[in-house]
């Protein structure tokens, strides 16, 4: 398969996994081809939950200035296995005040 400079594609793997209940998969992109080419997990971390039974995609983009070819047996992208749970929301007319509050977006990163 190749792929464009700047554009993006679903690249089968012909894996198929079965997981338990309480499990996903999250699959991750691969240091080394987005630092030497530019290629990426779109969806970072895509997720694959535990009752999907179909083959596990990849959407990969291309965000370099130059074609890249996959090649059959490629390794694109990781595959990571966690644990989860399962809660129910309730709604509420307040949260509990925290220090941090409302500040959003770099409020707690490099103080100037």
């Amino acid at each position: 398969m190749i792929l464009s400079a700047g554009e993006w594609i679903l690249v089968p793997t012909g894996l198929r996994i079965e997981l338990p209940p309480g499990f996903e998969a999250q699959i991750r992109p691969r240091s080394g081809l987005a630092a030497k080419y530019g290629i990426t997990v779109l969806n970072s971390p895509g997720t694959v939950d535990s009752d999907y039974r179909g083959e596990i995609k990849v959407i990969l983009i291309n965000l370099s200035k130059n074609d890249f070819t996959i090649r059959d047996g490629d390794r694109i992208a990781q595959i990571v296995f966690s644990r989860h749970e399962r809660f129910e929301f309730e709604a509420v007319a307040t949260l509990d005040a925290t220090e941090r509050g409302e500040n959003g977006f770099g409020s707690t990163g490099i103080k100037s």
